[in-house]
């Protein structure tokens, strides 16, 4: 029995092995179309933000499915990918899509702290951060951030 609690315990807490990694480690894992890459800093901002934005309904939209419908159907905020999916293939049309749009894009180093500061243990490849007035400011900061970020060429 102590057994069978101590390997739930591992498995429960399997997002907070992820933050004992460095960010440097974690970049180790992304994917080489990953960039532009958050740096540290704008990376605790986005988080920031998207724990503020889970607090509203409908303002983070999560997933791939979830976010490819809203930017076609036309929806705007800084979407925001993990730099670690594997296999690419699966989401590599999306910063074209959201160029096209002219929507701020930008990946983060891991999809697991993407999904716990969405305030869920498994982690998200894709999320569409909406603005709304209680973090506006934080939300403006970000994507001027973004947006001075370099743009990968061919």
């Amino acid at each position: 029995m102590g057994k069978k609690d101590e390997s739930l315990l591992n498995v429960t807490n399997g997002a907070g092995d992820n933050d004992k990694e460095s960010y440097e480690e974690k970049l180790k894992h992304v994917s080489i179309i990953s960039k532009p890459m958050a740096s540290r800093k704008l990376a605790k901002k986005i988080y920031k933000c998207i724990k503020k934005g889970m607090k509203h309904k409908t303002y983070v939209r999560s997933g791939l499915k979830s976010v490819q419908l809203h930017l076609r159907k036309g929806e705007r905020g800084i979407l925001i990918f993990a730099g670690d999916v594997t296999p690419i293939d699966v989401m590599c049309h999306l910063p074209a899509v959201a160029e096209e749009k002219d929507i701020p894009y930008c990946y983060t180093p891991s999809r697991a702290d993407l999904g716990s500061a969405m305030g869920v243990k498994r982690g998200t490849l894709t999320l569409l951060i909406r603005e709304h007035e209680d973090y506006k400011e934080l939300f403006d900061e970000i994507t001027s951030e973004v947006h001075t970020l370099p743009i990968p060429s061919l």
